[in-house]
């Protein structure tokens, strides 16, 4: 799921019934759930719109996403920095 430039990882706990996520590529931690697709869909972009409305609040300003080219030039240089010690 996407919404505003945030991406979401989601989850299915069986024994609670209930699906929940969090928004992916942020260091600031934003979750949601629901107990069908349409809800979580809905607690999704309301948790993305809280973020949003919490950072204005506060003055600050949101972060954005790691874009995944980022991300994968990070893959890419993590074994080299291991691999150099």
């Amino acid at each position: 799921m996407n919404c505003k430039g945030y991406e979401a990882v989601v989850f299915f706990d069986d024994e609670a019934g209930i699906f929940y996520g969090e928004v992916a590529n942020v260091r600031d931690v934003i979750t949601f759930q629901g107990e069908s697709v349409a809800e979580l869909q809905q607690a999704f972009a309301d948790s993305v719109e809280d973020y949003l409305a919490f950072c204005a609040e506060r003055g600050e300003q949101p972060e954005k996403p790691f874009s995944d080219s980022f991300l994968s030039q990070l893959d890419r240089k993590l074994p080299n920095k291991f691999s150099n010690r």
